[in-house]
């Protein structure tokens, strides 16, 4: 059975997609901790991350920095907070969360609450400084 994230990528569920390359996938979390907070995945359905072949996993992360970058010039924060769970969804991903403290990292916190539009804003923000780097 495809994974949530599987089914995002193929487009049987919406996302407030970031970014997209033939082999990675980025989308604001709908359970932020923070406005901006992103998942950065891979396309092929693998479970554990540190199961990625080298290079596949070498990519996922220069994905993942652009990624970054692009939220950093979007929501304004002192670092780019990056974790990795992979309990919640059997498909590897990469949080980036926009931090000021080391608690903004904190997954006990309440998550943020935004409209489809306030979504839809952000991510088009993201997406416009993501594509302006290219």
């Amino acid at each position: 059975m495809a994974s949530i994230f599987t089914k995002i990528v193929n487009g049987e569920i919406p996302s407030y997609k970031i970014a997209e390359t033939e082999d990675y996938y980025a989308f604001l979390d709908i359970n932020p901790l923070a406005k901006g907070h992103t998942l950065a995945i891979p396309k092929k359905e693998i479970d554990y991350l540190f199961d990625i072949e080298d290079e596949y996993y070498a990519g996922l992360m220069v994905f993942a920095k652009k990624v970054a970058r692009a939220i950093e010039k979007v929501v304004p924060c002192k670092r780019m907070g990056m974790t990795v769970i992979g309990l919640e969804v059997p498909h590897a991903h990469v949080h980036l969360i926009p931090i000021n403290t080391i608690y903004d990292m904190d997954f006990k916190q309440p998550k943020l609450k935004f409209s489809p539009e306030e979504f839809e804003q952000i991510a088009a923000d993201i997406r416009k400084a993501y594509e302006s780097e290219k």
